[in-house]
């Protein structure tokens, strides 16, 4: 299986807390002992940044890792984390903190999905993701932009059409459809790429239209990432204005979206109900 860099990040630091806590060690305190910064040292916890192997051999002896074997397993994942993705060209137009989603999606085997204003970056145009990077980036310029379409682009390519592609269900509120992005040319041709994807054998799509009331994920759009290990945990995705914010197995909050995206699952219209519904919004805006 090849490398993910992203997940081994993402394990070592949540192991390497987890053995802190054990030691009933305060973070900044760990920091001094080793002269490293707590904020560097957050940032490895939480999967951020990578561990250097000068950074982890003094953390193993001060949490009493003596098990040689189990040391060998975190060195090796320390040296994975270290290994660029497909997406580091785009580093310096990413949005901070949105590498390591990109990571995990290409990482991941399923992918949940509910979104409330936006089609999905998956499923998404060249010519919509220009007119929605164009609105939501306002500081960037027309280069940077074209920069982010692109990656959009390959993100699909990486994730969707892959030997062994992504299994992606998503489920898009009927707003989606219906909110218009750029000329109608750009939602015509955008509709009609969703519908085309329905029939995809590893895409699942339903519309939550709007019929269905009130829902449990009235907060916002959010995605649970699913890995074919079975110890890298699920993480939950959401995005806002202000950032971004990961929530892995553990925590409960993923035992509730995972709830949530079931009971949206079965108030949404079903997925041939809702191909129907696309097209004929298709049609409608020609």
């Amino acid at each position: 299986m090849a490398v993910r860099p992203t997940v081994r990040r993402r394990l070592l630091g949540s192991e390497l807390r987890r053995l802190r806590e054990s030691q009933s060690i305060k973070l900044e305190e760990v920091a001094e002992r080793i002269d490293l910064p707590a904020s560097t040292l957050s940032r490895i916890e939480t999967g951020k940044a990578p561990t250097r192997t000068g950074q982890l051999t003094p953390l193993l002896d001060l949490y009493g890792v003596d098990d040689l074997g189990q040391r060998r397993v975190l060195l090796e994942m320390a040296r994975d984390g270290h290994q660029k993705g497909w997406w580091a060209p785009w580093d310096g137009v990413l949005p901070t903190g949105f590498g390591i989603y990109v990571g995990l999606e290409t990482e991941a085997v399923s992918l949940r999905v509910y979104e409330a204003q936006v089609v999905h970056g998956l499923m998404q145009t060249e010519s919509y993701a220009r007119a929605v990077m164009s609105s939501v980036r306002r500081r960037q310029t027309t280069e940077e932009i074209e920069r982010l379409v692109r990656l959009r682009m390959r993100r699909q390519e990486a994730a969707l059409h892959r030997p062994g592609p992504l299994d992606l269900w998503l489920i898009l509120d009927e707003a989606v459809l219906r909110r218009m992005a750029g000329p109608s040319r750009v939602m015509r041709e955008q509709l009609e790429h969703l519908y085309e994807a329905c029939h995809w054998p590893n895409v699942t799509m339903q519309v939550l239209g709007f019929g269905s009331g009130l829902h449990p994920a009235l907060g916002g759009s959010f995605s649970i990432i699913e890995f074919p290990e079975r110890l890298d945990p699920d993480v939950v995705y959401t995005e806002g204005i202000t950032g971004q914010a990961y929530i892995e197995e553990r925590d409960r909050e993923v035992r509730a979206q995972a709830e949530a995206f079931d009971l949206l699952r079965a108030s949404a219209l079903s997925p041939a109900a809702s191909a129907v519904l696309i097209r004929s919004i298709s049609v409608g805006s020609a």
